[in-house]
């Protein structure tokens, strides 16, 4: 049984005879679900229980979006305060606040070699190379949002519709405005037909939805928001589980052992939504990418680099 089986079958609710269903039998999931809350990935030194009450989990978000306006990377960004103080304060799983994703291990750290928590620890958005645009982290040059799995980041709103067939499930997230058009199938395509959000299979464990994904793109195997290395020769499992209504559990499991010394598993709760999809539009604001660029040239002018 692999990690995620045991705990998403605890979280089935007393209610789930009662839970929608496809025509052809299986839980739907059909429609548009959300998060908007905070949530570290691993276990941080303001809190490192898993639960936390009330009051714990009121006074852990305040000092959460304190420290992070404080970042210069995020400072950076006009929107952050506004995102960052609209949020619903720490995420809730199956009405309890958490304070990490990260649930095995039970420290909730992410079990990296020793060699891949240094390369994490040195990432810096700030410090990369910025020659030339192939050089920019890719969510920088629009060319993914955030449809790679796993889906770490929960800091703002990001809806995600599930549109499913019997054939196929469609994940399609709005921030990168990303459609996952996952097969149900025994065995990945053929590796030139894999994208940027890898290649990914789907099957049924009961009323439990698997994703796995495989061949994600070395280019973005260390990511930001949060700081996560998911390797080509990783293997993502994405487990969806409809709790109630309202509530739609997701697990993610990652295992590499390039990377981690052992599989390790994450989760938080996405919320049913009325709310509408929206276009995301990457292009046609993209004047970041071309103003980092000539601000690395005139730094590197002034200090007498280039001619």
């Amino acid at each position: 049984m692999s990690l995620g089986a045991s705990i998403g079958e605890r979280g089935h609710s007393e209610t789930e005879g009662a839970l929608p269903r496809t025509f052809f039998g299986h839980p739907s999931f059909e429609g548009v679900w959300t998060t908007n809350f905070l949530l570290p990935l691993e276990a941080t030194p303001l809190a490192r229980s898993l639960r936390l009450s009330e009051s714990e989990a009121q006074a852990m978000a305040s000092e959460m979006v304190r420290l992070a306006l404080l970042d210069p990377l995020v400072a950076i960004d006009p929107e952050a305060p506004d995102i960052l103080g609209s949020t619903n304060g720490l995420a809730i799983v199956r009405g309890e606040r958490r304070s990490r994703a990260v649930i095995v291990p039970a420290d909730g750290m992410l079990p990296y070699t020793a060699q891949a928590r240094a390369e994490a620890g040195k990432f810096d958005l700030m410090r990369l190379p910025s020659d030339n645009p192939e050089e920019r982290p890719s969510g920088e040059r629009c060319i993914v949002g955030g449809g790679q799995p796993p889906l770490a980041g929960t800091v703002s709103l990001n809806p995600r519709q599930f549109i499913q067939t019997p054939e196929y499930v469609v994940i399609h997230n709005e921030f990168g405005d990303e459609a996952r058009i996952v097969p149900f199938a025994d065995s990945h395509s053929p590796t030139a037909l894999h994208s940027r959000l890898g290649s990914s299979i789907a099957r049924w464990e009961g009323d439990t939805l698997v994703v796995e994904t495989i061949n994600l793109p070395g280019e973005d195997r260390v990511r930001g928001f949060p700081t996560l290395i998911v390797d080509p020769s990783a293997k993502v499992i994405e487990r969806f589980t409809r709790l109630d209504h309202q509530e739609l559990l997701y697990q993610f499991t990652v295992e590499d052992p390039h990377v981690y010394t052992r599989p390790w598993l994450a989760e938080y709760s996405l919320y049913r939504t009325e709310q509408r999809m929206f276009p995301y539009a990457c292009h046609e604001a993209n004047y970041s990418l071309t103003n980092i660029l000539m601000a690395q040239r005139m730094v590197e002018q002034n200090a007498g680099v280039r001619d």
